[in-house]
């Protein structure tokens, strides 16, 4: 099998589950989903996404996601949001500034505040849909994602029923994180050159993707970022999980978190913390032993399985049965 799949994947596919074309390959898989932009109040158009059960019923609930530094919602991400699809779930995302098709310096994120209200612009945009009001709602983050989920609660602490939160980059460990003085001057050469792309840093991808036929497909990505960060980006997501690294016990919502025991990229002792101190009374964490950062597509299938699997159980115990609404 594996001597059959190597010459196909020296080209690149088009999507990453190889050449169906988009709307056919999510017929196949039993769902409708579409694309737009939407415009923020302070004028940034973002590039969108959504993805529902292709079912005459409503939808169990809404699924609000959202992606990691240097990632974007069209390429492996999508397989998430297929995958709550099939189960009854409407999900819906957007590329962050700076990221994927929406508007921006690539991978330069001035203000993660401002992103935080981008993102409950457009949630609260698909939550005035009158076929969706009333139906519960649910944030998801992956990496990056997972801190700005919690931002997003912390903005609006009544907006959202639970969170799912995937290897959450909710503090920088002081195993990676850079000693003094590099902090201090990179804080300093920030504030004349925001957008150098000069900091140091290996390709995360590698340490986050353990299958090495799945690393190729994830590098074929059109849209993922391969250069250094920026000096702004990287000052300001140091001064966000620091943040939010200071906030974990103001979290109240009811939460899942996943984490990886060989994450590399962010830190499993990190979400265990988050699981001891939030304030949230309904509060679940799993760590699987020597999986990566990539939980939900760069192990081997069977572990994805098992990370989904966890995922739609929370969920299902959250949401009523499809036609109880």
């Amino acid at each position: 099998m594996e001597e059959e799949r190597k010459p196909l994947l020296k080209s690149s596919y088009p999507y990453y589950w190889g050449f169906t074309e988009e709307q056919d390959y999510y017929a196949q898989q039993g769902i409708s989903a579409s694309t737009s932009h939407f415009t923020t109040p302070r004028g940034l158009t973002l590039f969108t996404r959504s993805w529902l059960p292709r079912t005459p019923s409503l939808p169990r609930a809404l699924i609000f996601m959202v992606h990691g530094y240097g990632n974007d919602i069209s390429w492996t991400f999508q397989a998430t949001p297929i995958f709550l699809a099939q189960n009854g779930f409407a999900s819906f995302a957007l590329d962050l500034q700076g990221h994927g098709r929406s508007q921006g310096l690539k991978a330069f994120v001035p203000s993660v505040d401002l992103v935080v209200q981008d993102c409950l612009s457009f949630f609260n945009s698909v939550k005035q849909d009158p076929k969706f009001r009333n139906l519960p709602c649910f944030l998801y983050g992956e990496s990056m994602g997972g801190a700005i989920c919690i931002l997003i609660h912390l903005a609006d602490p009544h907006g959202f029923k639970g969170a799912i939160l995937v290897a959450p980059m909710c503090r920088i460990s002081d195993k990676v994180r850079p000693k003094w003085p590099i902090p201090q001057i990179l804080t300093f050469l920030a504030r004349f050159f925001p957008t150098w792309a000069i900091v140091p840093a290996p390709d995360l991808l590698y340490k986050s993707v353990k299958v090495d036929h799945k690393k190729v497909i994830a590098d074929m990505n059109p849209m993922r970022y391969r250069g250094k960060p920026r000096l702004g980006t990287v000052v300001e997501l140091l001064r966000v999980t620091d943040f939010v690294g200071r906030r974990l016990g103001d979290v109240e919502l009811p939460f899942l978190v996943l984490h990886g025991s060989a994450d590399v990229v962010t830190d499993p002792a990190v979400s265990r913390e988050l699981y001891e101190e939030a304030k949230s009374e309904d509060k679940s964490i799993k760590i699987y032993d020597g999986m990566m950062h990539s939980l939900l597509f760069g192990e081997a299938d069977e572990n994805v399985e098992i990370v989904r699997n966890d995922i739609l159980q929370w969920l299902n115990a959250r949401c009523c049965v499809v036609g109880e609404q």
